[in-house]
């Protein structure tokens, strides 16, 4: 460890500057009319860099301490408690380097979007019936996972076989901070099993995508009534006393863009209407965020969003009862928990491992 280029590095950090400029900007921007919630995101985040910094330069204090008495010490006790100090304080320094790197790759990856709802999207891929099974069990574990985190979710459109598995899924989740927690989960997932239906126990291979958007509001897109068209219909269903004999099922199209959405959840029109618009306004939404993404061609626009749903990104493999992430190359055991809602540590460990792998791209 270059002690005295770390001492230079971080002596000369204006850190402590920023903050307090800072500070002074948030008093006076009801004034100056500036961003007060960026000035807050800015001023948070020099204030811990401010402390971490001078964690680091008392700890390079007790190692220069440290390097004289093993210097100039002659007795043996003394000499290995001053070697003893000088290692606390390079694996204290370390630690404290990794908290900036994650401090700095929140600041670099934060989006605004974060503590909104989302939309999931989940369609079944190649696999057939099997396919769609494995979309149902993907739905359960996040429809699971919403529960555990008091999410409400609702369900805005569906496609389900006769095998109880899902052609396609769309459902919206309430809550606090979803986007945040479910951005990376957008993908190809894959699945490695015997079938229910399989005779043999040969094992196949199935997959289904995952989209998750978030949820847009009525500011960030503006709908020009002239450029959709409302189509209604008798919602689909599977028949006998259930059967939905009004039109309450709602499609609308939405020309510049192309983009068709649906619903059918409900039996009442209005309702259908509102969760269709809703989707839309999402869909719309998400198509902007990933052009101005593409406009930057950043790092930050490759790994994340609707960049990541045509990558295989993760396998559950039954068998090994082994499920592992491609872009993390990192496993974990007990799909059985998993799929039941229980992917909080991988969630957690994914959202880590893609951002020190973006941490090491851009050094």
């Amino acid at each position: 460890m270059d002690i005295q280029l770390l001492k230079q590095k971080y002596s000369e950090n204006n850190a402590k500057k920023e903050k307090e400029s800072l500070e002074q900007k948030m008093m006076n921007a009801h004034q100056t009319n500036e961003n007060i919630s960026q000035i807050s995101i800015d001023l948070n985040y020099y204030t811990q860099l401010s402390i971490y910094i001078e964690q680091i330069l008392h700890q390079i204090k007790r190692y220069e301490e440290a390097s004289v008495m093993l210097r100039e010490e002659t007795e043996k006790e003394l000499i290995e408690m001053a070697q003893s100090e000088i290692e606390e304080t390079e694996v204290k320094i370390q630690e404290l380097e990794k908290e900036i790197a994650k401090l700095k790759i929140e600041r670099e990856f934060h989006d605004e979007d974060d503590n909104r709802s989302a939309i999931l999207e989940i369609r079944a891929g190649a696999g057939g019936d099997e396919a769609s099974l494995f979309a149902a069990d993907l739905f359960r574990m996040y429809k699971n996972y919403a529960l555990k985190n008091g999410w409400e979710m609702q369900i805005l459109d569906s496609n389900v076989t006769e095998g109880g598995g899902y052609k396609e899924i769309i459902a919206q989740i309430n809550g606090k901070n979803v986007y945040k927690k479910l951005k990376y989960e957008s993908g190809v997932h894959r699945v490695q099993r015997v079938p229910v239906t399989e005779s043999s126990g040969r094992i196949h291979t199935s997959t289904a995508s995952v989209a998750i958007l978030p949820e847009a509001k009525n500011i960030d897109i503006d709908i020009n009534p002239e450029d959709i068209r409302i189509d209604v219909m008798r919602a689909s269903g599977a028949g006998g006393q259930c059967v939905n004999r009004t039109d309450s099922a709602v499609r609308i199209t939405h020309f510049p863009s192309g983009i068709v959405v649906s619903c059918q959840e409900t039996k009442h029109q209005s309702q259908n209407k509102e969760k269709a618009m809703a989707l839309l306004r999402s869909r719309l939404y998400e198509k902007k965020r990933q052009e101005e993404a593409d406009k930057r061609s950043s790092m930050r626009s490759s790994q994340i969003g609707t960049a990541m749903r045509a990558e295989k990104i993760r396998t559950y493999n039954f068998p090994q009862n082994r499920i592992t992430d491609h872009r993390i190359k990192k496993s974990w055991h007990n799909i059985e928990a998993v799929l039941a809602g229980e992917i909080d540590d991988m969630v957690e460990d994914i959202k880590e491992g893609i951002q020190l792998e973006l941490l090491k791209d851009a050094e």
